[in-house]
């Protein structure tokens, strides 16, 4: 079978996973564990006891994330992950093409706690890309975190990957999650009314100073 031919099978795969996604969509209740609380499987940056937790819910695959991360990113990382003020914590939610959102999250996991977030971004930065030629860019994006194009075939037919990124996104959904982007700071969402482009950073801000300033 050639490399083409797998990566079809994967596709074909990862839609099944993604259509399920969509059905839960109706499914989901709000009686889930919340988004404060943390949730198995859970790639996080920040110390564990920081005061603050910021969770924010996204695909790499969704273009106002991208957006998001290529507009506030640094400041973000600079003020409140740097100097160790906030917990981060990013979760999964594939959105169309969510078979090309699945295998980018399954590639990212494969790289490693140390490389998961450099996946992430990397595929972010690189959507036009990725909508033109999906397989070659998640190939390269694998290859610079380090994996072969072995380990990368290995790792977006991984079925149990897939059932966990769907075990992941249903809590979300139960959680009452119901787009992307999405931020959470110590469980509260941020909105930013009116806004096509996410949450502002200046709202998230606020929401993150007003909780690192309470005793």
């Amino acid at each position: 079978m050639s490399a083409k031919t797998r990566y079809a099978a994967m596709s074909r795969r990862a839609a099944m996973t993604a259509a399920a996604l969509t059905a839960m969509v109706a499914l989901a209740g709000c009686n889930g564990s919340g988004p404060a609380a943390a949730v198995e499987g859970d790639m996080a940056m920040g110390p564990e006891d920081a005061k603050v937790t910021v969770v924010e819910y996204a695909s790499v695959t969704c273009h106002i994330c991208a957006a998001w991360q290529e507009q506030n990113w640094e400041a973000f990382k600079t003020a409140y992950l740097d100097t160790n003020k906030v917990r981060y914590v990013f979760r999964e939610i594939p959105t169309p093409p969510s078979e090309i959102a699945v295998a980018g999250f399954l590639i990212a996991r494969c790289a490693g706690p140390d490389k998961y977030f450099d996946v992430v971004h990397e595929l972010l930065a690189t959507q036009e890309e990725m909508r033109v030629d999906p397989r070659a860019t998640l190939f390269r994006v694998g290859n610079g975190a380090g994996l072969s194009n072995e380990r990368i075939q290995q790792c977006i037919t991984d079925e149990s990957g897939m059932a966990a990124i769907e075990a992941r996104a249903q809590k979300a959904l139960s959680a009452g999650v119901e787009g992307t982007p999405a931020f959470f700071v110590n469980g509260t969402k941020v909105i930013t009314p009116g806004s096509q482009s996410g949450t502002s950073m200046a709202d998230l801000s606020k929401a993150i100073d007003a909780e690192l300033a309470k005793n």
